[in-house]
């Protein structure tokens, strides 16, 4: 059975950093990826980051880009999203992802963030 816990999120100003963190339990050998994705209120869920467990590759979405970075302890079976200079429209319901041969197949509950301007 898969678990991803997230948690991390809360209220910040624009300006202002966070640090999400999931950490991830079960078949952990079939993963290939970690991923980070975000749903904000009436939008669909994008992709933010992601990355290659074994060989530590990392994609971003560009509207990220140079301001998060996102990172995998595979010792502690945890991935983070350090995220800087946040934005107002970074405001959503982040969520840690797993990816399989199959895709992105196994999800968590999702940790929410608040970007005050």
């Amino acid at each position: 059975q898969a678990q991803l816990v997230e948690s991390g999120g809360g209220l910040v100003q624009a300006g202002g950093s966070l640090r999400l963190s999931c950490a991830f339990a079960g078949r952990t050998f079939s993963w290939g990826g970690m991923g980070w994705f975000r749903q904000a209120p009436g939008k669909e869920r994008e992709f933010v980051a992601s990355i290659i467990r074994i060989i530590g590759s990392t994609y971003y979405a560009d509207s990220v880009k140079g301001r998060f970075t996102i990172s995998c302890d595979n010792a502690k079976n945890t991935v983070y999203l350090q995220m800087n200079s946040l934005k107002p429209e970074d405001t959503a319901v982040y969520f840690c992802a797993a990816e399989q041969s199959t895709g992105w197949d196994y999800w968590g509950q999702g940790t929410q963030v608040t970007v005050s301007s």
